[in-house]
């Protein structure tokens, strides 16, 4: 008698099946990386000599997380119980939408933006709003203040945001907290530390306020997954009860542990990012690149019809972009993360020599000028 095949009978919830997925393109990676965003140089020494010790017992132990949330907490100036980490901030979202979000709640985010929040919302509500920006790529905060109703129950908002570089005023984010007290308001601030602005002083006074960071940008620790949330006492015990009380591992948890102690690394690669950003723009206006200013560690650039080819051609230079035209409004648009030092020098040189290979020439309609908006991370 033949059984049945499982693969065929057994489904999962339908908005599963419905969710879309996201596929980093992550293969092929040996050379110069102006792709992820992530830090191009190394953590904190100390955090190779944390490595170092990590004896063969440590690596049997069940992870204890609590210290270590408490030493962060300390770093921050909050009660440890304000405080959650997280396998990455991927985690982060997928625990927010995992606690707050029922079917048939809608969830508000800007896009062009993380897909990541497309991809956890999805997976628990079809009431997935999405507020597109125009052609400037500034975040169109009237028509999201305007999007929050009676069932709005999440909203997600970046600053400084990818892709697209663009930030959102303090003010604006408390205007959008304080217009939905039933939300919560996950403010993504994944590249702080290349803008400056926070939210997390705010806190205390925005009970529905919770703040996302990442240890992947400007620490250096994207291989080792570490993210966290911070927020009010009582939102965070939601948040911690949906988490497993062991999903950040071991080694990353020693790891966190001296990398928030070195503040002079993290503030001299903050400023090294900061100069070549700076930089890198400055070189794109020369080579008649239209892109759109950057308070992050990239920039965006508009390309045009040949975005793939200039891709393929800097690899062929050993130097990795990430091409953003599959976003909603970027289409024939390219990011360029930003190196330290030489590596800037490396990546204008290699656009120069791709230009002229492709026959790429500047795009009529685009202007290469900065947004007349002042540029409030200066």
């Amino acid at each position: 008698m033949s059984t049945p095949n499982a693969t065929t009978a057994i489904k999962p919830r339908r908005l599963v099946l419905d969710m879309p997925e996201y596929h980093p393109p992550l293969a092929g990676r040996n050379a110069l990386r102006l792709d992820f965003n992530e830090n191009t140089l190394a953590p904190s020494p100390r955090v190779l000599d944390r490595l170092r010790q990590v004896t063969a017992e440590d690596l049997t132990k069940y992870p204890e997380r609590e210290p270590v949330e408490r030493k962060v907490a300390a770093h921050l100036g909050l009660d440890p119980a304000q405080v959650l980490l997280t396998n990455g901030v991927d985690e982060a979202i997928h625990l927010i939408c995992c606690t707050f979000l029922e079917e048939g709640d809608e969830a508000i985010v800007c896009t062009p933006s993380f897909f990541m929040y497309d991809v956890s919302v999805s997976m628990m509500t079809r009431g997935l709003v999405r507020i597109q920006a125009d052609e400037t790529l500034e975040f169109p905060f009237e028509r999201f203040l305007a999007a929050i109703n009676e069932r709005t129950k999440l909203i997600i908002v970046a600053s400084p945001n990818n892709p697209t570089g663009a930030t959102v005023t303090r003010a604006q984010m408390l205007a959008i907290a304080n217009a939905a007290p039933n939300s919560v308001l996950m403010a993504d601030e994944a590249y702080f530390h290349f803008h400056g602005e926070t939210v997390l002083d705010d806190l205390a006074s925005t009970p529905n306020l919770v703040v996302a960071r990442t240890f992947s940008k400007a620490y250096g620790l994207a291989n080792l997954r570490l993210g966290m949330l911070v927020g009010n006492a009582e939102v965070m015990s939601y948040l911690r009860k949906t988490s497993s009380p062991y999903n950040v591992n071991g080694v990353a948890l020693d790891c966190l542990s001296v990398a928030i102690e070195d503040d002079a690394y993290i503030a001299w690669y903050a400023e090294q990012i900061r100069v070549g950003r700076e930089r890198m723009m400055a070189g794109l206006s020369e080579l008649g690149v239209g892109y759109f200013p950057s308070a992050a560690n990239f920039v965006l650039m508009k390309i045009g019809p040949l975005h793939k080819e200039l891709v393929a051609a800097m690899r062929r230079r050993d130097v990795l972009l990430r091409d953003r035209s599959a976003d909603p409004g970027c289409d024939g648009y390219v990011r360029i993360t930003i190196g330290v030092g030489d590596q800037v020098s490396q990546g204008l040189e290699a656009l120069k020599a791709s230009f002229e290979e492709i026959g790429w020439k500047p795009q009529r309609g685009f202007s290469t000028t900065e947004s007349k908006t002042p540029r409030e991370f200066e």
